[in-house]
C-alpha cells in the first residue's frame, strides 16, 4: 500500500507524501522493519515518540501520531491523526486486506465466562462443519485446531496481531472466527476494524476499575461490541442487559435461571464428570450433556448455542458439539485418572473471588475431602490478595497447600508467610515452596473420592522463579503426580 493511500485510510493530515510503499504497521519500535509505518502512541507510562528514532533506524518509512512533540525531529514523513490507536487499527486492517469481511465473526465479552463461551462457540461451529478460528486469552487457533500463543499476555492482542491472525484464518480456508473481546481491547481500539456478525454478552460485575475508572465506563466500553454488531446474544439473567436491549438491529436472549428468554435451561443436574440439562430453544426442546464442572457453565453453553445457531448450526450440531467438548485448557480442566485416583482439576483461579467460586463449585460434587494447591504472584502484582487467598483456601478446602506462583523477585518465604497469616479457616494448611513437590504432596496424600484443585497457573506455559523463567505444564505435572501416587 502506498503511503498516501494509507494516509487516506487513517484520516491523516499531511501533504506532499512520497510514493513510498508501506508493508506493515506497528506501535512497537522493536518490531519495526523496512517498510513499516510506526504508530507513536501516548500511553499512561510512556510516549511512543520517545522511540521514534529506534523505529526509523529499524526501517520505518513513516511515523503516525497525534502530533509531533516540540523539539522532536522526524526524518521520515509524519502523519498526524486524531487518534493514534484508531489509526493503528484501521491501518492494520487495510494492510491485511480486511480479512474479517471474508469471515463470520463472533465476538464474546463480559466480566466472566468469556473464555469458556468463546471455546464452546468455536467447537459448536466446527461441529456444524464451519472451519473456525479462535482468539482468546488462552491463545489462538486456526481451523487446524492447534493452540498457539501470543508473545504477550493479552486477552485480546493489539490490532496488527488481531488482523494477522484473522488473515491466517482466511488463508487456511477458515469460514468463521470467535474472538474474545476484553473491555481493554474494546476501549483501546484493538478490535476497532473487525467486522462483527454476532456479539455475545455474558454478564457484568465490577472489575478493572483501575483502568476504566467507574463501572459506568466499564459497561460503556464493553457495550461497544453490541453497538457494532448486527445481532446480539444477551444474558437475560444479567441486570445490565436491560440497557443493551434494542441496541443491535437483531437480538436473542438466554437464561440459566428460568427467566423469559428464547433459550432457557432447566432440570440442571450437576455430576462429578459434567452437567446434564434441558434447553427450551427456537429449535425445540434439547436434552444436553456437557462434560464440564460448574453449574455456571450452563449459561456459557446457552450463549454459545445461540451464537452458533445464528450461523447455521442445527440442533444435532449443538448437542453433538456439547457432548464432545474437551473443555478449555486450565479452566476447570479435568485431568484423566483411574477410578481409585482422586479427582484432579487444573484451574486458572488466582484471585480470592475466583478461588472461592472454584472451590465452592467442586465441593458440590466431591464425595470425600477437598484439597487445593495455591500460590500468589510476586513482583508488581497485587500483594494485598495473598492473605485473602490463604483465608479462602483454608476456609473452603479441607487441606490447603501453599506454594509458588510466579513469585519473580519477591522472596517466596514472604509470600507464603502472608498466605499463612490469612489462613484462619478450619482446613489444614501446609507450605511447600517448590510447586512440583506441592502438587505431588497433595495428589499423593489425597484418596479416591477426594478432589485436588491445582489453582493459579491454569494454561500458562512458564513459571517465573526469582530471575528465572522455566517451562511449565500444570496438566503434565498433575499426570506425573498421579503416576507417582500409583
Amino acid at each position: 500500500m502506498l503511503l498516501h493511500d494509507l494516509a487516506q485510510v487513517i484520516g491523516a493530515t499531511s501533504t506532499s507524501l512520497p510514493d513510498v510503499e508501506v508493508a506493515a504497521i506497528t506501535h512497537n519500535a522493536g518490531w519495526a522493519r523496512p517498510g513499516s509505518a510506526f504508530v507513536a502512541i501516548r500511553g499512561a507510562r510512556a510516549d511512543g515518540h520517545r522511540f521514534l528514532a529506534e523505529a526509523v533506524d529499524r526501517g520505518a518509512v513513516a511515523v503516525i501520531g497525534e502530533g509531533l512533540p516540540d523539539g522532536v525531529a522526524c526524518p521520515v514523513p509524519y502523519l498526524a491523526v486524531r487518534g493514534a490507536r484508531a489509526a493503528l487499527a484501521d491501518g492494520a486492517a487495510a494492510l491485511a486486506g480486511h480479512p474479517s469481511r471474508a469471515l463470520r465473526v463472533v465476538g464474546v465479552t463480559g466480566t466472566d465466562g468469556k473464555t469458556t463461551t468463546s471455546w464452546l462457540t468455536r467447537h459448536l461451529l466446527r461441529a456444524a462443519g464451519l472451519g473456525t478460528g479462535l482468539l482468546s486469552t488462552v491463545g489462538y487457533e486456526l481451523p487446524d485446531g492447534a493452540l498457539r500463543h501470543f508473545p504477550a499476555h493479552f486477552t485480546t492482542p493489539e490490532a496488527p496481531e488481531v488482523q494477522r491472525v484473522l488473515g491466517e484464518v482466511v488463508a487456511t480456508g477458515g469460514h468463521a472466527v470467535v474472538l474474545e473481546a476484553s473491555s481493554h481491547a474494546l476501549a483501546m481500539d484493538r478490535v476497532r476494524a473487525v467486522d462483527w456478525d454476532v456479539a455475545v454478552w455474558t454478564h457484568l460485575t465490577q472489575e478493572h476499575l483501575d483502568f476504566h475508572g467507574t463501572v459506568e465506563n466499564y459497561f460503556a466500553d464493553k457495550a461497544r461490541l453490541v453497538q457494532r454488531s448486527p445481532f446480539a446474544v444477551l444474558n437475560a439473567d444479567d441486570p445490565w442487559t436491560a440497557r443493551l436491549r434494542g441496541i443491535a438491529p437483531e437480538e436473542t436472549e438466554y437464561s440459566a435461571e428460568g427467566r423469559d428468554a428464547a433459550w432457557v435451561a432447566h432440570d440442571v443436574e450437576e455430576r462429578a464428570d459434567g452437567l446434564a440439562f434441558a434447553v427450551d430453544s427456537p429449535l425445540g426442546r434439547l436434552d444436553a450433556w456437557l462434560p464440564m464442572i460448574g453449574r455456571f457453565n450452563v449459561a456459557n453453553a446457552l450463549a454459545a448455542m445461540a451464537a452458533a445457531q445464528r450461523l447455521g448450526a442445527t440442533a444435532e450440531h449443538l448437542l453433538t458439539g456439547l457432548r464432545t467438548f474437551a473443555g478449555v485448557p486450565g479452566r476447570m480442566e479435568l485431568v484423566p485418572g483411574r477410578p481409585d485416583d482422586p479427582r484432579v482439576i487444573v484451574d486458572f483461579a488466582h484471585t480470592p473471588p475466583s478461588l472461592e467460586k472454584a472451590l465452592a463449585t467442586v465441593r458440590a460434587t466431591t464425595e470425600g475431602e477437598l484439597w487445593v494447591v495455591i500460590g500468589s504472584a510476586g513482583g508488581p502484582r497485587d500483594p494485598s490478595k495473598r492473605a485473602p487467598l490463604g483465608e479462602v483456601a483454608s476456609r473452603l478446602a479441607d487441606h490447603a497447600v501453599f506454594t509458588e506462583e510466579d513469585h519473580r523477585d519477591t522472596p517466596l518465604a514472604e509470600i507464603l508467610a502472608e498466605m499463612e497469616r490469612g489462613a484462619a479457616g478450619p482446613g489444614t494448611t501446609t507450605s511447600i515452596g517448590d510447586r512440583r513437590e506441592a502438587i505431588r504432596h497433595a495428589v499423593g496424600h489425597a484418596r479416591a473420592g477426594d478432589t485436588v484443585v491445582l489453582a493459579g497457573k491454569g494454561p500458562e506455559d512458564t513459571l517465573e522463579r526469582d530471575t528465572e523463567t522455566i517451562p511449565w505444564d500444570e496438566v503434565a505435572e498433575a499426570r506425573e503426580a498421579l503416576r507417582l501416587r500409583r
